[in-house]
């Protein structure tokens, strides 16, 4: 018999992924149905879509995971599964990675001719960006298959056996600070990007509440809407190597009551984000306006 917060687990982790699901399918809809009408996506279109297919794809991996922590499925534990995981995770980290280095180079200003060149030159860059980090993603997963699976034991096969044992010691030192940096990596690149951005967007915010118009300038509401879509970012970014931390430490024990929250905390990330991309978008927020008139009109 399944236990209350087990019972609750499987309804939240059904609930996240629902609306997971239909956030980023609803922003794949909308661009693929301009993408087909006008023959062409522009850069920021192209890299949200993509976020989008691959937040789907977690979704499905998280929901899967989550049915078989609850052994309502059978988990089959083999390095294939980790090497999906790995592709679809690092995909999507790297992808809202380069989403956040996207918004500061269009919306920061900063007195620096690096940071001038790729003002310039970001929305040419966006379609190589994405073409790479599949490459690099999909190839450091499939080199790093048989490294990572040995330390994914300690914390995935806690989930399923109380007797699972552990091979870490196995893994050379070389191979484990090659295995960091490939985790640290985009959380570094992101930080960068969004300290920036939030810095030159707290500077403006300043400045306009110091003019004479103060807070009934028109472009102030704007910059505190992107310096708190920033922020959120930044926490539920965060979040995810909170959680990855902590999957290898002691508090996640089988079925825990910790364990399982901290693995809805893990996936309500690309769910709640793609919503606040969703609000802060003005072509996807009056989309889904329509679609919900729509709705009522219908009923």
């Amino acid at each position: 018999m399944l236990e209350l917060y087990t019972i609750a687990h499987l309804i939240f982790s059904v609930i996240q992924f629902l609306v997971g699901v239909l956030a980023n399918g609803f922003i794949v809809v909308v661009n693929g149905t301009d993408f087909i009408r006008w023959r062409k996506m522009v850069p920021f279109d192209l890299l949200l879509c993509c976020l989008a297919t691959f937040r789907i794809g977690l979704q499905m991996v998280m929901i899967f995971i989550n049915l078989a922590i609850l052994s309502l499925i059978e988990f089959s534990p083999v390095p294939g599964n980790i090497i999906i995981f790995m592709f679809v995770h690092s995909s999507e980290l790297w992808l809202a990675t380069w989403l956040s280095v996207f918004y500061c180079a269009k919306i920061a200003t900063i007195a620096n001719p690096l940071f001038f060149w790729l003002k310039l030159r970001i929305s040419k860059l966006v379609p190589w960006l994405i073409c790479g980090t599949l490459t690099y993603t999909f190839l450091t997963s499939v080199f790093h298959r048989k490294h990572a699976w040995i330390i994914s034991q300690k914390s995935w096969l806690g989930f399923f056996s109380q007797n699972a044992t552990t091979q870490i010691e196995d893994i050379s030192a070389l191979q484990f600070a090659f295995l960091l940096i490939e985790f640290v990596l985009p959380l570094f690149v992101f930080l960068i990007s969004a300290l920036l951005l939030i810095f030159s967007l707290g500077r403006h915010t300043q400045q306009m509440r110091s003019t004479e118009m103060g807070t009934r300038h028109p472009g102030m509401s704007v910059y505190i809407s992107a310096l708190l879509s920033i922020l959120s970012f930044l926490i539920l970014y965060l979040s995810q190597y909170m959680i990855a931390i902590l999957g290898f430490s002691e508090i996640f024990k089988i079925k825990n009551s910790i364990t399982l929250f901290c693995i809805l905390l893990f996936g309500s990330y690309p769910s709640v984000h793609s919503i606040i991309l969703i609000l802060g978008n003005p072509k996807l927020k009056q989309n889904a306006k329509k679609f919900f008139l729509y709705s009522k009109c219908c009923q």
